[in-house]
């Protein structure tokens, strides 16, 4: 689609002003920085929780930690509570959001582009040994050291980034490949609750394309911001699955992930959560076997700690699908449902809450931070235009 310059206006709220922009309320933005937070803080929970363990058996999880298998942190990557590709992804992708918003002063409206520019400063992360200060319009998040981490990422997600020739819907990257890669890092399109379902769902698929081609590769990620999408709006995670399955309906090549999301909902309805059924709906290595384990394991689970628990156990991605489980829990009860002790500890903390309260604020106050008159000085060096 052609993203014009009034295209996806408006950052959402329920009160419009005569100007035409969001007005909002102290308490729907103090209930939206807290989805906001909990989206970021719960997916990377989950990361955590299940890097240790992805692609081990069943078998093998239980017997090196016990009957009940992953029930905390365990070290990865020389630490407890390491973060992998999923949530520095997912950071990037948020910060390439708030980009597009800052350069819409300019005339310029391309949010996919935007995207695609953060995703490549994500890929010198897993190339380089640290931020070149030298590079001012990298912005503040591609200057934290402790990103500059390669944690096993998808080799999709490197080819797709590898030169600047950015995929389209037409001419997608890796038309072959429908990995998880582009689903785990596609909760921050959900987070642009004053966009239409429409819009948000399109352009989660145009970034997708970025690096993952194939019809279920994208078409999972953009039912993945929609669900997102509804919870950020208040709205059950049942009636949030209706609205993505609404949105895939029309797509073609969307059967894959539409069957992946009605084995998950009839999964809630056999019984029992046991980890057997969540390796029913397949190990999470494809983006739409992820997608259905995360939306199963939020389904079923009793609070965060159970959803999340129940997201890693199993023998596949386990990363990937405790990323997509926490995303969908954070962002559904907020920030302080997640337990203290997994917060506690999960890596780049500082940095999460730091981009999350950004972003909040953006969609909340944009214009009171920049305009095409006049801009507060130190957001455009967080977030340079160019």
């Amino acid at each position: 689609m052609s993203w014009g310059v009034g295209t996806g206006t408006g950052a959402g709220g329920t009160r419009v002003s005569a100007a035409g922009t969001a007005v909002w309320g102290r308490a729907e933005q103090q209930d939206f920085r807290s989805r906001v937070r909990g989206c970021l803080l719960g997916g990377a929970i989950g990361d955590a929780l299940g890097a240790p363990v992805a692609f081990e058996s069943l078998e093998g999880i239980r017997k090196e930690h016990g009957p009940n298998g992953i029930t905390d942190y365990v070290p990865a990557h020389g630490r407890r509570g390491a973060v992998t590709d999923d949530t520095q992804m997912t950071l990037f992708t948020l910060d390439g959001l708030i980009r597009a918003q800052v350069r819409r002063d300019t005339g310029a409206w391309h949010p996919p582009t935007d995207v695609f520019r953060a995703h490549r400063r994500w890929a010198v992360t897993q190339s380089d040994w640290g931020p070149d200060e030298r590079r001012e319009d990298d912005g503040w998040l591609a200057r934290e050291e402790w990103l500059y981490a390669r944690r096993e990422p998808g080799r999709a997600c490197l080819s797709g980034l590898a030169d600047g020739v950015m995929g389209t819907l037409d001419q997608p990257r890796n038309p072959d490949s429908k990995g998880c890669g582009a689903v785990m890092r596609s909760a921050p399109f959900g987070l642009l609750v004053g966009w239409e379902p429409e819009l948000v769902f399109q352009l989660a698929i145009e970034c997708a394309v970025h690096t993952h081609g194939h019809p279920t590769g994208y078409l999972a990620a953009g039912a993945f911001a929609v669900v997102v999408h509804g919870l950020a709006r208040g709205d059950s995670l049942d009636s949030a699955v209706q609205h993505a399955l609404r949105q895939l309906a029309a797509r073609p090549g969307h059967e894959e992930t539409t069957d992946a999301l009605r084995q998950a909902l009839g999964a809630v309805r056999q019984g029992m959560p046991t980890a057997s059924r969540v390796e029913s709906l397949g190990g999470g290595r494809t983006a739409d076997e992820a997608l259905a384990i995360g939306v199963y394991c939020a389904l079923i689970a009793e609070d965060v700690r159970h959803g999340l628990l129940l997201s890693v156990n199993h023998g596949g991605d386990s990363d990937s699908t405790g990323s997509v489980c926490g995303n969908l829990l954070g962002t559904l009860h907020g920030e302080t449902a997640l337990p203290p002790g997994w917060l506690a500890e999960i890596e780049g903390r500082p940095t999460i809450l730091e981009l999350a309260d950004d972003f909040a604020m953006e969609m909340t106050q944009g214009p009171a931070l920049h305009s095409p008159a006049e801009s507060v000085p130190g957001w455009l060096a967080r977030y340079p235009r160019a």
